[in-house]
């Protein structure tokens, strides 16, 4: 019985909807993959808690008679405003619901949470299979330097396959691995290997920045992997900076999809050198799936 418990506990695609751009675009990859996968599709509209303008203190600005009523106006409000942004949601839900039964999907579910985004998704982990995400939300939807709030928090807090969706739908034909031999790389190899989602897709296996001797040892054993799966490789030996190598790699032969492990340096390593994580969520054209 513990067996079949275990077996069962992950099982859903999880994606992650509000009112920015990418939103219809993360329905359309997680209908995507739930389909591949067999997997259920939840949605999520996550509503975090807003400061509540009635707790402040307002004695020392206004008469302690006028304080009174306008703490009970100013709770009246908020309570309005959280059931506005309540029925905001669910709106956004059911449009996101019709979109994937379009797509296929017989029957999402559909959530609506109460907190921080990042404290949502660690509650729901032990229900996730893959989370699918929009690069930005809707309060950074048109600043492109900046990742959203959340999504750096929620990378570094889960341990599960993130899809970060920066693009318009496309459906995956092409696959990059960006892959130095890390224990987060090594599990994205090994998605590609067991997954039928993505057999005999062609993998580009793309290594920037190793040791000649290092490098060969790597793409070797990798390669070999990917072929006994089914997969076309294509392995390549890069140098330079490498988000900028691999968002030009990327570019350069029109990949649809790259897998990656996530911050998977030591802390000293990103202070010194950055997160080439950020990097490339910040320049990819392309979604990333990430692993840790």
């Amino acid at each position: 019985m513990s067996n079949e418990t275990e077996n069962t506990v992950i099982t859903e695609v999880l994606a992650c909807i509000d009112g920015s751009r990418y939103s219809s675009a993360v329905c359309d990859y997680a209908a995507w993959f739930s389909l591949s996968m067999s997997a259920p599709l939840a949605l999520l509209h996550n509503l975090e808690h807003s400061e509540n303008a009635a707790s402040s203190d307002l004695s020392g600005t206004i008469g302690l008679d006028s304080r009174e009523t306008l703490l009970e106006e100013l709770t009246s409000i908020e309570a309005q405003r959280n059931k506005l942004l309540i029925e905001q949601g669910k709106l956004m839900l059911d449009a996101a619901k019709a979109r994937v039964i379009a797509a296929g999907i017989a029957a999402p579910t559909l959530k609506q949470r109460h907190d921080g985004l990042t404290e949502s998704l660690i509650a729901m982990e032990n229900d996730i299979r893959l989370l699918v995400l929009g690069v930005r939300g809707e309060e950074h939807a048109q600043d492109d330097h900046h990742l959203g709030s959340h999504l750096e928090a929620s990378i570094r807090a889960l341990h599960r396959p993130i899809l970060v969706v920066n693009c318009d739908f496309k459906e995956p034909k092409k696959i990059m691995l960006a892959y130095d031999g890390s224990e987060a790389s090594g599990k994205a190899l090994e998605l590609l290997v067991n997954s039928q989602r993505f057999t005999h897709l062609p993998v580009h296996l793309v290594t920037v920045g190793e040791s000649p001797t290092t490098t060969s040892a790597l793409q070797d054993a990798a390669t070999s992997k990917l072929q006994n799966a089914g997969h076309t490789v294509t392995a390549v030996t890069l140098e330079g900076e490498p988000s900028k190598t691999l968002r030009s790699y990327q570019d350069e032969h029109d990949i649809d999809l790259t897998l990656m492990g996530a911050f998977s340096h030591t802390r000293l390593r990103e202070w010194v050198l950055g997160s080439m994580t950020v990097k490339m969520l910040l320049s990819s054209s392309r979604p990333l799936l990430l692993l840790r």
